[in-house]
């Protein structure tokens, strides 16, 4: 699903934690006040309770992967023997549970992810989809994908999702994420060096490479997860990208598989 090979530039900071811990508690606060669960998100198939039992699944399968990784071996050949369906089956799995039951399952879940990264040494390498991470590496995916699934609610409900400085984490996992954009569909990481400069949602500047570089991105951070997360079309962005090869990177750019 993923490889970074365990290179993590710019997201090391341990206030990671405290940024998924919120991020989670934001989403815990929208998805109590809505009665529905059953409303569809944009996500084809996929409803309000799909998008928790998705995460409260992830979840549960870091936590396996941290504490028995033998044991987490099984999930992976699951993986491999289900293909694309994976995550549909476990996401409809977990919504068939009564509303109370899965968000109990969510809350206690993300709480005890966090204590466990919180309590590992950050650079511990452990197994994961297609690769192998460490907590310093999880717990800014476990940010981004709480974000981003977070976003398919938010759109649900018709609520603005309101952009915090919570989305550095993500726009530095989009970068990192440029070498697996052009993997995705075959093509080799372009050789030129690339500066990527986001507005952040406080109103200051996020620079990622030189800033002299020829391949160029710019716009707003939340724009630029939205991207990377492919939550929004480059289309429907404001993001601007100066040289070829960052053209193409706008097109394809994904932070997964």
């Amino acid at each position: 699903m993923l490889n970074y090979n365990l290179a993590v530039p710019d997201v090391h900071d341990a206030g990671v934690l405290s940024a998924l811990v919120a991020e989670g508690d934001e989403l815990d606060v929208l998805v109590r006040a809505v009665d529905d669960w059953s409303v569809p998100t944009p996500a084809p198939g996929w409803t309000v309770a799909h998008q928790i039992a998705h995460l409260a699944w992830a979840d549960a399968n870091v936590l396996s992967a941290l504490r028995t990784p033998d044991a987490f071996g099984a999930e992976l050949g699951r993986a491999q023997a289900e293909g694309s369906g994976y995550a549909d089956q476990a996401a409809a799995a977990g919504a068939a549970r009564p509303r109370q039951v899965l968000l109990d399952q969510w809350r206690a879940g993300r709480a005890e992810l966090a204590a466990a990264l919180r309590d590992t040494p950050w650079d511990h390498a452990f197994p994961w989809y297609m690769s192998k991470v460490t907590p310093a590496l999880m717990a800014p995916l476990r940010l981004m994908e709480t974000w981003a699934h977070g976003q398919d609610v938010f759109d649900a409900v018709g609520v603005a999702h309101r952009p915090t400085d919570r989305l550095r984490h993500v726009a530095s996992l989009g970068v990192l994420g440029r070498a697996l954009s052009f993997a995705a569909v075959g093509l080799p990481e372009p050789a030129d060096l690339f500066c990527v400069e986001l507005t952040a949602p406080g109103g200051g500047t996020w620079v990622w490479g030189p800033e002299a570089a020829r391949q160029r991105v710019q716009g707003s951070a939340v724009d630029f997860c939205l991207c990377v997360t492919r939550r929004r079309p480059r289309s429907e962005t404001d993001l601007t990208a100066s040289g070829e090869d960052a053209q193409k990177w706008l097109e394809l750019a994904r932070v997964f598989l």
